[in-house]
């Protein structure tokens, strides 16, 4: 899974690989948090964090797709429609 960012030293300098935040969403108890993440190959991949909870009772499930991208937007979008359909699925 995807962490927020991850920075490692490489030769005296920092080099950092970030995942993209996009637009969260707020359903009910859940935050649907997309995140993207650019590729060597220049694709994007998509995961999605989907958080319940306050406090020490926070709950933070993170799932990590196999389709890549060829846009941010389209894996931002893609995560989004999993995440809100998993949300969607517990509700019903």
């Amino acid at each position: 899974m995807f962490s927020f960012s991850n920075r490692v030293r490489t030769e005296g300098r920092d080099a950092l690989s970030m995942n993209t935040m996009n637009h969260n969403v707020a359903v009910g108890k859940y935050l649907v948090s997309p995140l993207t993440k650019r590729l060597d190959d220049g694709r994007y991949a998509a995961s999605v964090s989907i958080r319940s909870g306050r406090g020490s009772g926070t709950h933070d499930r993170v799932m990590r797709f196999t389709p890549l991208f060829c846009c941010n937007a389209s894996a931002a979008t893609y995560a989004t429609e999993q995440g809100l359909s998993w949300v969607h699925g517990r509700a019903s």
